[in-house]
C-alpha cells in the first residue's frame, strides 16, 4: 500500500527518529480470563489514527467477543463493547479495517463450531448483526480476515472432508453479502492456521500443512479479489517443522514469517516477495538463540516491515520486536517489549499513520489479561513544516513531479489547527490507503510520497478537514 517515505517526522523544529515504546497499558481489568487469539490472525487493526481491537473473555460466565477502539492513535481507549450475546463459546477473533469499515470474524459454538462475521460501517461506533459464514456439521475454526476497499476475504480451517483443509469466502460489497465457500487445499495432509491478506484485487493466503511428512508453509494467491485462485506454492523446504505462518501484503510486497525448528529449537524465519507473490526470495533467519521463539506476527507500511513475536530467551516468555526501514532488505536489532516474571504470550500488532501498536495476553496479575503497548512514532511518515507563516485559506497543491516515478511531493496549507485526513484512491474510487489522519497546527506542509511498491496507474489524493475537502489527480508511470 502507498505510504509516505519513512524516517523523519518534523513538526515545527522538533525531529524524532523512530521514537520509543511507551509503558505497558493494562487493556482489560477484571478477575476472569481475557485472551488474544491463539491463532496467527490479527486482533488489532488501524485506519489513520483510529485503532480497533478485539479479544475474547469469560467475564459473563462463558467466552464472548469484545471490542474497543481508540480515536487518538492509542493514547486513550473507549469502553469495552460486547459483540456476541449467546450461551455458547465465542472465541479467536480476527479483525480488519478498510476506511470506515471494520470487519470481525470469529469461532462460535452456538450450534456447531462455525465462523461468524460482524461489521461496522462507521469506524466501530455501532455494529450490525452477526452473519454466519459457514454451515456444515463439522468443525470450522481458526479464522482470519482481511479487507481492501470493498473486497473482504475470510479464510479458515475445516474438516468437512475428513481432514482439515483451508477454505475461504469473499465479499465484493464491503461484507454485506458473501459468495460460496472455496476449498483452497486438497491433499491428505492436515492444513491449518490460515492467514489472509488482500491489497487491491490481489489476495494472499498462507498456512501450514504436513502433506510432505512434516509441516511446511504454503501460499496461494488470487488476482481477482478471491474469485479464483492459483496453484499452491511451497515457501519452506527445510528439514524441520514449519508452522505459525503470518503474512501481510502492500502493493507489490508480500512479507511472511513463521516458526522453524531446523536448527534444533524453534526460531523465527521470514521471506518476502517483491512482485505480489509471483516469486519469493530466500529465507531470512530473524532469531538466533537457544530458547523457543514462536508466534510471529508481521505488518507492512510503505518501506517499513515490522515483526513481533514471543520468546523465552531471557528465562520466561516475553514479547519481542524488530523492524526494517528498507522493505525487508535488512532489520534492526531486537527489542524486548514486555519484561515481567509472568507469561506474556500470543502477540499481535498493527501500524497506524505514525505508530505501531501491540496487544498480547499476560499473566502478571494472577489471571490472564490483555496488555497493550505502543510506539507513537514507530511507523513514521514524512511530514515537514515548510513555513512558519499562517496561510489565509486552506489549499491542496498539485503534486510535483506529475507524472512521477516513484516519488512525488504534496504540499498543503492549513489556516487553523485541523484534524487532517489525507487519503489516496485508485481510478475506480476505491480508497487505497489513509495516509495520515492526525491533528496538525496551522501552517504549510510538504509530504514526500513514495509509491515504489504500487502499480502504475492513475490515482487521486484527497485532503479532508472539518471545513475543507479537495481532491487532485496524480499519475504513477513506471
Amino acid at each position: 500500500m502507498l505510504k509516505f517515505l519513512i524516517a523523519v517526522f518534523v513538526l515545527s523544529s522538533s525531529v524524532h527518529l523512530f521514537g520509543q515504546w511507551l509503558p505497558d497499558y493494562r487493556f482489560t481489568n477484571h478477575p476472569d480470563s481475557s485472551l488474544t487469539s491463539p491463532n496467527n490472525a490479527r486482533c488489532i487493526a488501524a485506519s489513520g489514527n483510529i485503532i480497533h481491537a478485539a479479544w475474547y473473555d469469560n467475564r459473563d460466565g462463558n467466552y464472548e467477543i469484545y471490542y474497543k477502539r481508540s480515536s487518538d492513535d492509542g493514547a486513550s481507549w473507549g469502553p469495552d463493547i460486547r459483540l456476541t450475546v449467546d450461551n455458547a463459546v465465542s472465541q479467536r477473533p480476527s479483525i480488519a479495517v478498510s476506511g470506515d469499515y471494520v470487519h470481525i470474524v470469529w469461532n462460535d459454538r452456538v450450534s456447531n463450531e462455525e465462523i461468524y462475521y460482524k461489521q461496522s460501517t462507521n469506524s466501530g461506533i455501532s455494529w450490525g448483526a452477526n452473519i454466519r459464514l459457514t454451515n456444515d456439521p463439522n468443525l470450522s475454526t481458526y479464522p482470519s480476515v482481511s479487507a481492501s476497499g470493498n473486497v473482504v476475504i475470510a479464510a479458515w480451517s475445516e474438516n468437512r472432508d475428513g481432514n482439515y483443509e483451508i477454505y475461504c469466502k469473499r465479499s465484493a460489497d464491503f461484507g454485506i453479502t458473501w459468495g460460496a465457500d472455496t476449498r483452497l487445499t486438497n491433499d491428505a495432509g492436515v492444513s491449518l492456521q490460515a492467514c489472509c491478506a488482500v491489497t487491491g484485487l490481489i489476495a494472499h493466503v498462507s498456512w501450514h500443512d504436513n502433506r510432505n511428512g512434516n509441516d511446511e508453509i504454503y501460499y496461494m494467491r488470487s488476482t481477482d479479489g478471491g474469485l479464483t485462485w492459483g496453484a499452491d506454492t511451497r515457501l519452506t523446504t527445510l528439514t524441520g517443522v514449519s508452522f505459525f505462518a503470518s503474512m501481510q501484503a502492500a502493493g507489490q510486497f508480500v512479507f511472511a514469517a513463521w516458526v522453524e525448528n531446523t536448527d534444533g529449537n524453534p526460531e523465527i524465519y521470514s521471506k518476502r516477495s517483491t512482485d505480489a507473490g509471483l516469486t519469493w526470495e530466500a529465507n531470512v533467519r530473524q532469531t538466533n538463540n537457544p530458547a523457543i521463539s514462536i508466534r510471529p506476527t508481521v505488518s507492512i507500511s510503505g518501506s517499513n516491515f515490522h515483526i513481533v513475536w514471543q520468546d523465552n530467551v531471557d528465562g520466561n516468555d516475553d514479547i519481542y520486536y524488530r523492524y526494517s526501514t528498507n522493505s525487508g532488505a535488512s532489520f534492526s536489532s531486537i527489542e524486548r517489549l514486555s519484561n515481567d516474571p509472568a507469561f506474556s504470550v500470543y502477540p499481535c500488532h498493527t501500524v497506524s499513520s505514525a505508530g505501531i501498536h501491540c496487544l498480547w495476553r499476560d499473566f502478571r496479575d494472577g489471571n490472564w489479561e490483555v496488555y497493550y503497548k505502543r510506539n507513537p512514532t514507530g511507523n513514521l511518515v514524512n511530514v515537514v513544516s515548510i513555513s512558519g507563516e499562517t496561510p489565509s485559506v486552506y489549499s491542496l497543491k498539485q503534486n510535483f513531479p506529475n507524472p512521477f516515478n516513484p516519488v512525488t511531493n504534496i504540499v498543503f496549507e492549513l489556516p487553523v489547527s485541523s484534524q487532517v485526513r489525507l487519503s489516496v484512491f485508485d481510478i475506480t474510487g476505491r480508497e487505497v490507503e489513509v495516509i495520515t489522519n492526525e491533528l496538525l497546527s496551522a501552517g504549510s506542509y510538504k509530504m514526500d510520497l513514495n509509491a515504489s511498491s504500487y502499480p502504475s496507474g492513475v490515482y487521486f489524493y484527497r485532503l479532508k478537514t472539518k471545513d475543507y475537502t479537495e481532491t487532485r489527480k496524480m499519475i504513477l508511470v513506471k
